[in-house]
Order: C-alpha cells, then sequence, then structure tokens
C-alpha cells in the first residue's frame, strides 16, 4: 500500500508540476514579457542586466582622499592609450598567427611599429612620471606582459635594455607587473577601473586575438 501510495504521489508531481508552474508569453507594461502560471496567478518576469556593486572608497584623512583623487584622474587619462595598444597587439598577432614567412612578418611588424610611433609617442611624451609608471602597469594588465618584454619581442633586446635605461633616468621602471592582489596602489587602479567600467566612464578594451593553447 505505501509503495502504491508514493507511486501515485510521484506520477501527479511529475503530471502537475508542469502546470503548476506554466511559462507564458503576456503583456507587461506595453510589451510581450515571459510569465510564469502559479496556480491561479500569472507573474510575468524579466531577465536584468548584471549588476556589479562595488564598496565606496573610504579614507582615513583628507590627504589620503586627495591622493586617491590623484590617483583616479591619472588612470582614467592613460588607460585609453594601454587599451589602444592592447588591442592594436591583437590585431598584430592575429595577422602574424596566419603568416609563416619571416620576411613578411617583419614588414607586418614594423608597419604595426610605425603605426604605434605615429599614433601614441607625441601624446605619451606629454606624460608625467606617475601617469608614465600607471601607463606601464596597465599595459600588462592589457597585454600580460612588461613594456620591456614587449619591446624585447616586437623589437629587439638591445632596445628593450635601452629603453628600459632611459625610463629609469626619470624613475620609470618598464619591468614592472600590475599585481592588484598584492601591490595597494595597483589595488586601488583595479578599483577605480571597475567603477569607471561600471558607470560608463571608460570601455574596457575587447579581446580580438587569443593566442592557441600550447600542447605539450
Amino acid at each position: 500500500m505505501a509503495t502504491s501510495l508514493r507511486f501515485f504521489i510521484l506520477a501527479w508531481a511529475l503530471w502537475a508540476a508542469p502546470r503548476l508552474h506554466a511559462q507564458v508569453e503576456v503583456m507587461y507594461q506595453g510589451k510581450i514579457s515571459k510569465a510564469t502560471v502559479i496556480g491561479q496567478d500569472t507573474i510575468p518576469w524579466i531577465f536584468l542586466d548584471e549588476v556589479m556593486v562595488l564598496d565606496q572608497p573610504t579614507f582615513s584623512d583628507a590627504e589620503a582622499r586627495l591622493n586617491y583623487l590623484r590617483l583616479k584622474r591619472r588612470v582614467i587619462k592613460v588607460y585609453p592609450y594601454a587599451k589602444g595598444l592592447g588591442e592594436r597587439l591583437d590585431s598584430l598577432n592575429m595577422r602574424l598567427a596566419t603568416e609563416t614567412n619571416y620576411f613578411k612578418r617583419k614588414r607586418i611588424t614594423k608597419r604595426y611599429q610605425k603605426y604605434l610611433s605615429e599614433r601614441f609617442e607625441p601624446e605619451l611624451h606629454k606624460l608625467t612620471v606617475s601617469e608614465g609608471q600607471i601607463l606601464c602597469k596597465l599595459v600588462f594588465r592589457e597585454t600580460h606582459q612588461t613594456v620591456f618584454d614587449l619591446i624585447r619581442e616586437y623589437r629587439s633586446w638591445i632596445q628593450a635594455v635601452g629603453w628600459n635605461v632611459t625610463a629609469a633616468w626619470w624613475d620609470i621602471s618598464i619591468k614592472k607587473a600590475y599585481e592588484p592582489s598584492q601591490v595597494e596602489e595597483d589595488a586601488w587602479i583595479e578599483k577605480i577601473l571597475q567603477q569607471a567600467f561600471a558607470n560608463g566612464q571608460l570601455e574596457p578594451r575587447t579581446y580580438f586575438y587569443h593566442p592557441p593553447e600550447v600542447r605539450p
């Protein structure tokens, strides 16, 4: 008897479930919307856009707040350069991935070097030391390579060393990585970026190229 009762309850549940929670389309606020029918009630529903909840920064004193505002201004100013470099590097890597001829690859790389120099160098020369250092970190964020490694890979090791020495005169390290989980300033930079992305002040970069997986 108990077995038969359990079977009856299970069969009824399987039969009734889609009827108890049927999904239909209804007019809601002048638009066709999905709705769920539960018993005698029809409940319209919609998918909401993803919302990122960010903590508001807190400061111990006025000087800390001023330092944050300075950092925010610098990050907002230089991020578009790092974003542009990352996207152009993706474009270059996509071209190189389909070209095996050594000399053609060199010509492609030189054309991109020329474009980047003409597009960014005049403006980059106007950056302050602090802005230049933040830019180096953001380049790492967008490319997963330090500025030193990028120069070494796409130009030459000698030029990379020369750039590093020149940058060191101005107290800028082009070998610095971006480590928001380890470095306090980098953590603040990441918070500033996420907030700027959320409110539309900045646009995150689009990734066009994903390196193929290296198989053993």
